[in-house]
């Protein structure tokens, strides 16, 4: 676990590297055993914990589950949560570690596709990243079909990354964390965040040259 020896914050976001005081009051009741706690804090996180492991795992059901998992997971470990980091990184970590982890368990199974359809991305999720690598949308009747079409590449694409430079893509550049937050649920220096993106986009660059082009 990285070191922190901010004190926590009593205003800022839980995303800023100290713990939130909404967050530190309600972990503090979560330890407690103040069910309610939790779920305010499950009530806060799902949607973007949920979104963000949808990114890197590729399938909405094993993205379910994995969240759950980390909000599990996260209960399980609440007393041995520090207030060093925002309960968001910490939470982040726990969940980045998971879908990590199953991944590598999949590949070792079978080769998992990201074609879209009910298990796997819909297509329309791509959008954002379609426009981050292809800098443009295309205009005129098709363009719906042709966003679709740039968006499984660009999944496909993502998902042929190694793991290590998958995340750190969704962290930056879907999650709009900073580098010391990447840094932080990773746990690595800053400069090994900045050079797996740089290295991550290049690649990137590289597979969807046509669509930067």
């Amino acid at each position: 676990m990285m070191a922190d020896d901010e004190t926590p914050s009593v205003s800022g976001s839980s995303r800023k590297g100290t713990i939130s005081f909404e967050d530190a009051a309600l972990v503090e009741q979560c330890r407690k055993g103040d069910m309610q706690a939790f779920g305010s804090l499950v009530a806060k996180y799902q949607d973007r914990v949920f979104n963000a492991i949808l990114r890197m795992c590729g399938d909405t059901h094993d993205a379910e589950e994995l969240a759950q998992e980390a909000f599990l997971k996260a209960l399980e470990r609440m007393a041995s949560f520090r207030g060093q980091s925002g309960f968001y990184t910490w939470l982040f970590r726990i969940a980045v570690n998971l879908t990590i982890s199953q991944r590598r368990h999949e590949r070792r199974l079978r080769f998992q596709s990201l074609s879209g359809g009910p298990d796997g991305f819909d297509p329309a999720q791509g959008d954002g990243l379609t426009v981050a690598a292809a800098g443009r949308r295309e205009p005129g009747p098709e363009a719906a079909a042709m966003a679709a079409d740039e968006s499984r590449r660009v999944l496909q694409a993502l998902d042929e990354l190694d793991d290590d430079f998958r995340v750190v893509v969704v962290l930056r550049d879907v999650e709009d964390m900073d580098y010391a937050e990447i840094a932080n649920v990773l746990e690595v220096p800053v400069g090994t965040v900045k050079s797996r993106l740089h290295r991550a986009r290049c690649i990137l660059r590289d597979k969807l040259a046509d669509l930067v082009g």
